[in-house]
């Protein structure tokens, strides 16, 4: 019975997480889409000179808790930068955001979790990412809403800080050059480059797994 409670108690704090995350996209989500389109986002960046590259950055990071059209800012570094720089600087910008929500999390957050969940809940949660953490991190940087709550309950659960990293850096890698490539080959083949960074971080975080052990 105990098993069960804790069970419960951390999909409702899972649940907790979703719900601060798509709660503000119904709120303001349209009123961001409208602004930060593909044109929208470039010229945003663009006022802020040579420093619009870390413009960037700063959105794909203000997407933990603001409704940022993730991909539609990818893709417009990818048209101001090329698929080179502007994947990396768009694989930066995932990475970086998945480092802020695991950090404020784990050392912000815990306490809080602990509140609402309990210790035995968290302990589960520990074992799952323990288990299964690293895929599931990788797997979620391509995925919408998941990539901030993952990020955030891998770090209330103090999921393995190396296994974090190089999981959190085999989603954001192809994730960041796949839309980068779509702005800067102006959407010529989307459905690929959404079927690459699916497939290439599955395949980097089986790679990852061998150099760990």
């Amino acid at each position: 019975m105990a098993s069960r409670r804790s069970t419960w108690a951390f999909i409702g704090l899972l649940s907790l997480l979703l719900a601060g995350i798509i709660v503000p996209f119904m709120i303001w989500g349209e009123k961001f889409d409208a602004v930060l389109t593909l044109e929208g986002a470039r010229q945003w960046m663009e006022s802020f000179g040579p420093w619009a590259w870390l413009a960037g950055i700063g959105l794909l990071i203000a997407d933990i808790a603001l409704p940022i059209p993730s991909t539609v800012v990818m893709s417009a570094l990818g048209w101001m930068y090329g698929w080179l720089l502007g994947g990396l600087i768009a694989a930066a910008g995932s990475f970086a955001s998945g480092i802020v929500a695991y950090g404020l999390c784990r050392w912000l957050g815990r306490s809080a979790a602990l509140k609402i969940a309990g210790e035995d809940a968290l302990e589960r949660g520990a074992a799952f990412f323990a288990r299964r953490g690293g895929i599931v991190v990788t797997v979620s940087r391509w995925m919408p809403v998941l990539p901030e709550a993952i990020s955030c309950l891998a770090g209330l659960v103090k999921m393995r800080w190396s296994v974090f990293v190089l999981s959190l850096a085999c989603g954001s890698l192809p994730l960041g050059f796949a839309f980068a490539a779509i702005g800067h080959l102006g959407h010529a083949s989307p459905g690929a480059a959404i079927a690459l960074s699916a497939l290439l971080p599955v395949l980097l975080w089986s790679l990852s797994r061998r150099w760990l052990k």
